[in-house]
């Protein structure tokens, strides 16, 4: 019996209460759990949790369940509200759990700093006798008592929110980052807590004098001041997201029985006739019934020059009416609007988890282990083998557990995947997930779909010829006016050609259509024959004036229109589906970044080659049916070179879906759209070759972040085992370098800003 395909459900949780990559690690694991679950990624960049699950079989509640189990939490936020009331909601709770952070950083911070500054300098007055000299004080017995009312705040404010992850960790037999921080403050405090004990009743000499309070204080401030700094910095990783949604309008005037009333536009449905004033963004996707105005669609397009609206043209929601008053019929509301799938498009890639950033999960899966184990060498190594005294070899460890967090590890790769696919969804490029972000950086190859992609995908007049004394104006009044009985695309550029040049062609009368061949039509009593050299025989009219222009039209593979008038040829037009402006430059940046470019068209080889020769491309496929195309592109993958696909049409998809990455031309259509990897809402060539340079721009920050996180932990760690760093400074280096990590992947925006034009 056949197999019924259900198609899975994809919902997006906003997680609480990670800290490294071993937490999303936890949440994902328990998350798989659940009955129904087919997928999960965890993203500790986002804070969010990517489910896919069968339909029927799992509900919120139960995912709620599974992560407040593994000692993590869901923000509960309305699932009914629109995406960015949601998206404002969930940055109010991120700013109240930063503010948190800030304040918890501030509290540590007026207790830590005097403990640090009386501590360290009550701790070297016995090898500085200046310091003895000045601050006789200090050497009074109760300080140690001092420094222990001073650190126990900390260790209980602070320090609770470590101990109780490590606690949740260990719940649920596993270990992160907070199992770390949590023993090695714990040690640190405990043991000095043993010390005030001594001195108090007598056992010193079993203990010793030395306490390291402010070692438990500093490790738990520094690691709390990290996380805000940490915090602050991913916050700015999302503004992509956030700016698009906050484009959308919160009110829209809607039109009704001739009256306007202001409604909220999430009420809106499909339609409804809206008014948008000047100065007004768009509420809804949807078609202009009255009016005519510029919209600016550089939030969608990239392009600043605003384009002009008119009735029966389409608009999109959050574009800007610059000037003019609109009436609009909705098409797309909510979240079927271009806006919110471009949004959804853009959550999925950042939630998605590159092939590179699974090889740092496992490591961090495996590392905070290792990293107990090398403690626990270590606290034996100095205290057995060196001989040293007890609080030598346990400060040792706890500088080994603290250095070794592996924060910068879980943050390097996710981090730079949401602001390189943040900024792409600035500049019109949108990559489905992580997977398509990475793999473009390898293209070698990219096949090109000719009509749409490398030509404008229409026809249009490229050229005029008057013969037998006629008049360029002659000819075209007489084309036009016949034409305009015809809604064939030849016909409506011949009509828009003559209107460009000035010229308002006459009401045809007695329009009769020529199948295949033209038209024939009375204007200003005159007949009049448009249409193919064999039409113009077929009614014995001598083309002999036009055979230049019907030589040279086949050299430059152009459709030839001739226009007779009362039994006369008057003239010749040649047509053709002329290349876009910007088609030859992009070709041209594509070519000095190293990848070759292959044209794949149904149209036949002398077309194909003319265009060929016209923007550079290097090789020509042609007369290639939509079978034929993704055979092509699977024959140029078996050279061994990772091949891209761009195209804008159903008959590409297959083409798409078989290349390495599919480029979709955001203005074709949606069968190209859900075959492609990568969206780019420019009918423009050049966003190819910004979408590899982005590419190739985020994988060299994701392998400069796993560098230096793990570069970090191969020198620091072993300077720690050798007694090298104290707790406190290791806690410092460590909060740095998952700042550090976060920060660099923020100048991805700067470096695409610099590189937009190239």
């Amino acid at each position: 019996m056949a197999q019924q395909l259900t198609e899975s459900i994809h919902i997006s949780l906003p997680i609480t209460g990670m800290t490294c990559a071993a937490c999303a690690g936890t949440v994902e694991r328990s998350l798989k759990k659940v009955p129904g679950v087919n997928a999960v990624s965890v993203n500790l960049a986002t804070d969010r949790a990517e489910v896919a699950f069968t339909p029927g079989t799992a509900r919120a509640d139960d995912f709620v369940r599974a992560v407040e189990r593994a000692g993590y939490g869901i923000l509960q936020l309305d699932s009914s509200a629109p995406a960015a009331d949601a998206a404002d909601a969930e940055q109010r709770a991120r700013e109240a759990e930063h503010d948190q952070q800030r304040r918890m950083t501030l509290f540590g911070a007026v207790f830590t700093i005097p403990l640090v500054i009386l501590s360290m300098t009550r701790h070297f007055m016995h090898d500085i006798p200046f310091l003895m000299d000045a601050f006789p004080w200090l050497m009074e017995e109760a300080w140690p008592f001092i420094f222990g009312l001073l650190a126990t705040p900390v260790y209980l404010v602070l320090g609770r929110q470590y101990l109780v992850g490590a606690y949740k960790a260990a719940r649920n037999r596993t270990t992160n980052m907070d199992t770390l921080i949590a023993i090695g403050a714990t040690a640190a405090y405990v043991w000095s807590v043993l010390v005030l004990a001594g001195m108090a009743f007598g056992f010193s000499d079993a203990v010793g004098t030395a306490e390291y309070f402010e070692a438990a204080a500093a490790i738990l401030t520094l690691i709390t001041l990290g996380k805000y700094l940490e915090a602050r910095a991913k916050g700015r990783t999302g503004t992509a997201i956030r700016n698009l949604l906050k484009l959308t309008p919160k009110t829209a005037t809607l039109l009704r029985d001739g009256q306007e009333t202001v409604v909220p536009a999430d009420s809106l449905r499909v339609g409804d006739v809206v008014v948008v004033k000047p100065g007004e963004r768009v509420p809804v996707d949807g078609i202009v019934v009255e009016g005519e105005s510029n919209i600016d669609e550089s939030m969608l397009t990239g392009e600043p020059l605003p384009v002009r609206k008119t009735p029966n043209q389409r608009v999109t929601g959050a574009t800007l009416n610059t000037d003019g008053r609109l009436v609009v019929a909705a098409a797309q509301v909510g979240s079927q609007t271009t806006l919110a799938q471009i949004v959804r498009m853009v959550q999925q890639a950042q939630g998605s988890k590159a092939p590179i950033q699974r090889v740092a999960d496992r490591i961090s899966s495996i590392f905070v282990p290792i990293v107990l184990v090398l403690a626990t060498l270590t606290f034996i190594g100095w205290l057995v083998i060196a001989q040293a005294p007890f609080t030598t070899a346990l400060m040792n460890a706890v500088a080994v557990l603290v250095i070794a967090c592996p924060c910068a590890l879980g943050l390097a790769t996710p981090t730079a995947i949401m602001v390189g696919t943040g900024r792409g969804a600035e500049m019109g490029i949108l990559f489905k997930d992580s997977d398509a972000l990475e793999q473009t950086r390898t293209l070698k190859r990219i096949a090109l779909d000719k009509t749409g992609t490398i030509t404008e995908g229409k026809p249009a007049v490229v050229g005029a010829t008057p013969v037998n004394d006629s008049s360029l104006r002659d000819l075209l009044y007489h084309a036009a006016s016949a034409e305009r009985g015809s809604e064939h695309p030849i016909a409506q550029a011949v009509v828009s050609y003559a209107e460009a040049n000035g010229i308002t062609p006459a009401a045809p009368k007695d329009f009769k259509p020529q199948s295949g061949r033209g038209l024939s039509a009375t204007i200003d009593g005159h007949a009049v024959l448009v249409g193919s050299p064999r039409l113009m025989r077929d009614n014995a009219i001598d083309i002999t004036p036009a055979q230049a222009a019907l030589e040279a039209a086949q050299r430059n593979a152009q459709t030839l229109v001739l226009v007779a008038r009362d039994g006369v040829l008057i003239g010749v037009l040649g047509i053709a589906d002329t290349v876009k402006p910007t088609s030859v430059e992009a070709i041209q940046q594509l070519t000095r970044m190293g990848i070759e470019t292959v044209m794949l068209t149904g149209d036949n080889r002398a077309a194909a080659e003319q265009v060929a020769r016209q923007v550079g491309v290097s090789q020509v496929m042609a007369d290639l049916l939509p079978a034929d195309k993704a055979q092509a592109v699977a024959s140029l993958r078996a050279a061994g070179q990772a091949v891209g696909m761009v195209g804008d049409g159903i008959n590409d998809a297959p083409a798409l879906a078989n290349a390495e990455v599919g480029f979709a031309i955001g203005t074709g259509t949606e069968v190209a759209i859900e075959a492609a990897g990568v969206t780019l809402m420019r009918g423009d060539l050049r966003s190819v070759s910004q979408a590899v340079r982005l590419s190739r721009t985020t994988m060299n920050t994701i392998y400069q972040n796993l560098f230096w996180a793990f570069i970090y932990n191969v020198i620091l760690i072993p300077v720690a085992v050798l007694g090298l760093l104290t707790p406190m400074f290791a806690a410092a280096a460590m909060a740095f370098s998952s700042v550090f990590v976060v920060t660099n992947s923020l100048r991805l925006k700067g470096a695409m800003y610099q590189a937009k034009g190239g």
